[in-house]
Formats: C-alpha cells, structure tokens, sequence
C-alpha cells in the first residue's frame, strides 16, 4: 500500500513537473543544439522525465527540478560526445556546449533568456498563425498532442501534421532562437501578445467537453506573459495591459462556478470571491501600461474589466463609459464578437430591443452558440419565449462544452415559467 502511495505521488510529481518545467528545458536544450534541431531538445527532456518515473519511485530527490535540469544537462553532454556534435555545429554553439557553459545555460536568468528567444521564434512570420499557437503550446506550454487537441476542437492528426509543417520550417527557413531587433520586434511582439490572448481565452472559456475554465492554459498565458515584463525590450505597455486583462479575468475564478460545477453568470456572481490579490495586481499592471500615448486593444479590454472590478454589484456597473470603451474598441479591432459584445452593452443601457437590431446584422455569428444564447436572452426579456426558445435550441444543437449545454437548457425551462 506504501508502495502504491508513493507510485501515484511520483506520477502526480512528475506530470505537474513536466507541465512548468519541461518548456524551460526545452528552450535551453534547443538553444544549444540549434532551433533546427528541436526534436532533440524534446527527446532529451523526454527522456529525463521518463527517467525521473524510474527512480523517483524508490525516493524523491530534494529538490526535484534541480534533478531534472542535472540529469537534462548530462544527457545533453553525452549525446555532443557521443555524436561528435562539437565538430558539426558552429563556434558559438561549440563554446556554449562546454560543461561549464552547460551548467550556467540552465540558471534562472538564462533559462528566462531561453524561453524568452523560443517564444519569439515560434512566432516567426514564416510559420502558420495555426502553427505558431500549436507550437508555443506543445514547446513552452508542455501540452500534449493530444491536449491541443482538445483546446482547439481539432484532430490529434490535425496538431502534429501543423507541427510538423512548423518545424520543417524552421529547418528550412534557418529561423534562429532569437528575440528580434526594433521594428521587426514590434511586428513579431504583437503576434506572440495575440498568441497569448488566444491561449488565455481558450483557457478562460473552454471548449473542453467536461471543463469550462482551463485553469493550466490560463497559468501558462499569465506565465508567458510574466516572461516578457522581465525583459526591457518586451516589457511595454501594451504587455502590461495584456496582463491586467487576464489578471482582472483570472480573479473572478473562484465565482463562476457553484458547488456543483454549474456555471454562474455574471450578473449572479458573489464578488466577495472574487481573488483580491489577483485583482490588486490587475491594477498594478494597469498602472505600468499607462505609460507612453499608445493605447492598445489590450488597453481598452482591461479598462473594460477594471470598471466590472470597481462595481460592488452587478446593478451598479458603469454601463455607460464600458459602452463608450466598447465603441473605442470596434474601431480598432472591428470583429464579430467585438460588436456582440458592444451589442450586450447597449442592451443595458438602452434596452432590449436596441440589442437585438444590432445582434440580427451580425450574420456571421449564426452558428456560434454564445451568439444564439445571446440573442435568446435577449428575446425572452422582451417576452418573445417562441423566439427566444428557437435561439437557445439553436445553441444547444451548437455547443460542446457539458457545463454550457446544463446553463442553455436552464433557460429553456425558465421560459416555461414566464
């Protein structure tokens, strides 16, 4: 029984280890060998890991994730040695795989220095944006195949040919682990800040069947972009204002479900559970973005959740200034959801019907299901259940997501009772 304890605590150890840390190793190894060669810095920290399974049964070392930057470390030594790799790569990589060098590579700041240079060149323009997220994901994010799978409502096949294609590129196109100069880094910068945005909102709301929030896609987005604030050359409003979003969304976590796993709107929320620590540093990223006169999506959808914070109550929320923010935000990032939410918006302040007109031109949100949903609400505040019962039907017949499908069929049974 001992035994067992401890088998299930390795397990438990080494998956959790494996989703913080192999994207560290990863970065370091691939910084060694070259981004070309990238398959060898996953098949050593694979290795690693599945050696940590072996002998941890028997007894934890101390301070496991020094363990398993040690034993990276030597793995990655004796295949330079043993494929005469010293020989075959260029000078700078050649010094750099020296023991000594070996050991200081795997340091905080350089390990910060690795990760940081991966992200930038997962995110080159010679790779698909579909390609770009995948392999961020699967590279700094330790997620599986399998697992982005999930996140993204795609087949297994669909993730790995998408990787493939990725890294045949970096081949191809010699794309170095490097965080890019002046311009092209503010180019590339905006790409790696909507990858992170992606990842956020697929973790934030969820199309996993069983979970509504993915609570490890939204760490690594937060994580990631920590990275960036603690460089000078990344650490930019527009960061920052990133950051408060998914700070000031993270806080309100431990509100939006019951008990029960049901979902629990907005409106219905007790904020005395929302997180003040993560709302407290929302601000603070607020704060520092509010530096410079250039102001950001990021910017205006982190006011936006500031002025839901700063309510006390749902009835008391500024719909007036969100509404104008709103207004500010079509006008820089003009999509569908955008003006579905600045649709929602206008219901509260000018009503129903005013939402409506606005949700109906927006044809091409007809087979979303939060669209429908939207429209539904909408419809059985003005009492049209006929109307408001096709919208929810129609949602339910469009959404995966178990704790969506159970929130969609409340409000039909709701409308039985009006």
């Amino acid at each position: 029984m001992i035994k067992e304890t401890q088998h299930e605590q390795v397990n438990h150890l080494v998956s959790h280890l494996f989703r913080h840390e192999s994207g560290k190793m990863t970065a370091v190894l691939a910084r060694m060998f070259g981004f070309d060669r990238i398959e060898i810095a996953e098949d050593i920290v694979q290795d690693t890991l599945l050696k940590a399974l072996t002998e941890w049964r028997t007894q934890i070392p101390d301070n496991p994730s020094a363990w398993l930057y040690r034993v990276a470390k030597n793995q990655a030594l004796d295949l330079l040695r043993r494929e005469k790799l010293f020989t075959e790569i260029s000078q700078e990589l050649s010094h750099q795989s020296e023991p000594d060098t070996l050991g200081k590579m795997f340091l905080a700041d350089e390990i910060e220095d690795s990760q940081l240079r991966m992200l930038f060149a997962c995110c080159h323009p010679a790779i698909a944006l579909e390609s770009q997220i995948t392999l961020s994901l699967k590279i700094l994010g330790g997620l599986s195949a399998a697992e982005i799978a999930r996140a993204f409502l795609t087949s297994e096949d669909t993730v790995n040919k998408r990787l493939y294609r990725a890294k045949e590129k970096i081949r191809n196109e010699q794309i170095a682990l490097e965080v890019p100069e002046a311009k092209e880094l503010s180019v590339r910068l905006e790409v790696v800040l909507k990858i992170i945005y992606l990842i956020f909102n697929e973790g934030y709301s969820s199309s996993h069947p069983d979970h509504l929030i993915r609570h490890d896609l939204c760490e690594e987005a937060i994580r990631i972009g920590l990275l960036l604030t603690r460089n000078t050359r990344t650490n930019l409003p527009q960061t920052n204002a990133l950051l408060a979003l998914m700070c000031f969304q993270t806080a309100r976590f431990p509100a939006r479900l019951d008990d029960k796993g049901s979902i629990v709107l907005l409106r219905d929320q007790d904020r005395s559970l929302w997180d003040k620590f993560m709302t407290a540093r929302a601000y603070e990223f607020f704060r520092q973005s509010s530096v410079g006169n250039q102001i950001s999506e990021y910017h205006i959808e982190a006011a936006i959740a500031s002025y839901h914070a700063s309510a006390e109550i749902f009835d008391k929320t500024n719909w007036e200034v969100i509404l104008r923010l709103y207004n500010l935000l079509a006008d820089i990032k003009p999509t569908p959801f955008v003006y579905m939410n600045r649709a929602i918006v206008k219901g509260y302040v000018y009503g129903a019907k005013v939402a409506l007109e606005d949700l109906i031109k927006l044809e091409s949100l007809n087979q979303h299901y939060i669209y429908q949903t939207t429209k539904g609400d909408f419809y059985a505040e003005l009492n049209d259940t006929q109307s408001a019962k096709e919208c929810y039907e129609k949602a339910l017949s469009l959404v995966s997501s178990e704790p969506e499908k159970q929130l969609i069929v409340k409000k039909i049974m709701n409308l039985k009772s009006l």
